[in-house]
């Protein structure tokens, strides 16, 4: 069960970050770099899928070994390098093999697949942290 909670809990604070960073902060660079390439409105099933398997990476990869350990450090750095290669994988594969792919768009997304798992990680290890029944 505890492993259960804390998949929701990273669900919510990774589902908030990321629709801090598309629908907001972010938005204007990838409308100007990605253009004609963004689809009018998002594949929900193809979007709920990532996230569904996303977060689960987060939860095994980082979270939990964190928790083991006692160490926000380990949630944060597993995140961190979980979110680079993530994302890594799929921006420089469209970049190799997608005619036209924009380049201009690759390092903002890098950088923020390894911020916001980072984070979302970390948060993660301290809200299980003060709530007993995530441990």
């Amino acid at each position: 069960m505890a492993w259960l909670g804390r998949y929701v809990v990273a669900a919510v604070i990774f589902g908030v970050l990321d629709y801090l960073w598309l629908g907001v902060i972010a938005r204007p660079v990838y409308e100007e770099h990605l253009g004609d390439w963004l689809a009018d409105s998002p594949n929900m099933v193809a979007a709920l899928a990532f996230y569904a398997i996303y977060v689960f990476g987060m939860v095994w990869l980082a979270i939990t070994p964190a928790l083991a350990q006692g160490s926000w450090v380990t949630a944060v750095l597993n995140g961190a390098v979980l979110g680079l290669v993530a994302y890594a994988t799929w921006n420089l594969t469209n970049l190799a093999v997608l005619d036209g792919y924009p380049s201009g768009s690759v390092l903002y997304d890098l950088a923020w697949g390894t911020v916001g798992t980072a984070a979302t990680c970390g948060l993660t290890f301290v809200v299980a942290r003060r709530v007993r029944a995530l441990r």
